[in-house]
């Protein structure tokens, strides 16, 4: 991706997203009175699920969103309750929530997003290798936390494996920095405050915010299914004692209350997903939605 989007673009998208928190009600309620339905998120989803989700569906729907790891940690630690839970990682289903079922409905790709404005950030655009001003200083390195949240760790994953493909031993510890850490829902903001020059994003966080982005081979960028035995070589332990593994990128829903509008909610989140999420970057399969384990009778009728 090459092209330059402006400034005042930029700085008003990222704006959408810098709240730490974020929790917005949005839809209409038109098939009646009640709560609306409460869905806890995935941070890449925050922007797709407040913003366009709504289109698709009669309900109302309020949706508060963080670090995938952290919404599975706060629902199994029963500091929340939502009516669904969307991850952006399906295996803490199983290992945070010990859940019998969910459905798989996107995927997405690793990416390196840098900011045109600032000398770093055109740095990374014209290195030969893009991580070259990263290693050298040149350009400030963002990315979110690996205990919160899976965009976190697959940076990690992400540099191991840019390492094997570039033959660049220690190529993570050259460009990490403790100090250049935040939550997913603000790491795209930070390129308006001047904080860092580039990030590792999911493609769908620069597309949505229009920010130019380094598209990194399939052996670095954990989207391509056939590549999963290479991918699953990387883990990461998170702090409970969990141990999450590489993998092709996919994310999953899960219904969890007992009702008919939080069902038809669920029902349009996953089989209408690319009508809503492609727009905002993500790739929705032919193949989707696929349900894994015990699914109620009541999905997918």
């Amino acid at each position: 991706m090459t092209g330059e989007a402006s400034s005042s673009r930029r700085a008003f998208l990222a704006g959408l997203a810098s709240a730490g928190t974020a929790l917005s009600v949005a839809g209409c309620s038109a098939l009646g009175g009640g709560s609306p339905v409460s869905i806890m998120a995935a941070g890449s989803l925050q922007n797709a699920f407040s913003k366009s989700l709504p289109d698709e569906t009669d309900h109302e729907i309020q949706v508060e969103a963080y670090g995938s790891a952290r919404v599975a940690r706060m629902i199994a630690e029963a500091q929340r309750d939502p009516d669904l839970v969307a991850l952006a990682d399906t295996t803490l289903f199983e290992s945070l929530l010990d859940a019998d079922w969910y459905g798989v409905f996107a995927t997405n790709a690793m990416a390196v997003a840098y900011n045109p404005d600032t000398a770093g950030g055109r740095a990374v655009r014209d290195a030969d290798r893009w991580y070259e001003p990263l290693v050298d200083g040149r350009a400030r390195l963002g990315r979110s936390d690996p205990e919160l949240d899976p965009l976190g760790y697959r940076t990690l994953f992400a540099l191991e494996l840019a390492a094997t493909h570039y033959d660049e031993p220690g190529l993570a510890d050259s460009v990490l920095d403790e100090d250049q850490i935040y939550p997913e829902t603000q790491l795209m903001a930070q390129f308006e405050t001047g904080s860092v020059d580039a990030a590792f994003v999911y493609e769908n966080m620069a597309v949505e915010r229009d920010y130019p982005f380094v598209d990194l081979p399939a052996a670095i960028d954990l989207s391509d299914p056939d590549r999963v035995d290479a991918y699953s070589e990387q883990a990461y332990e998170l702090p409970d004692g969990t141990t999450v593994r590489g993998g092709p990128i996919e994310y999953g829903a899960r219904l969890r209350a007992d009702s008919a509008t939080a069902t038809d909610v669920y029902e349009t989140m996953v089989e209408s997903a690319a009508d809503y999420l492609e727009p905002h970057g993500f790739v929705v399969r032919s193949t989707y939605p696929i349900y894994e384990g015990d699914v109620p009778d009541a999905v997918g009728e």
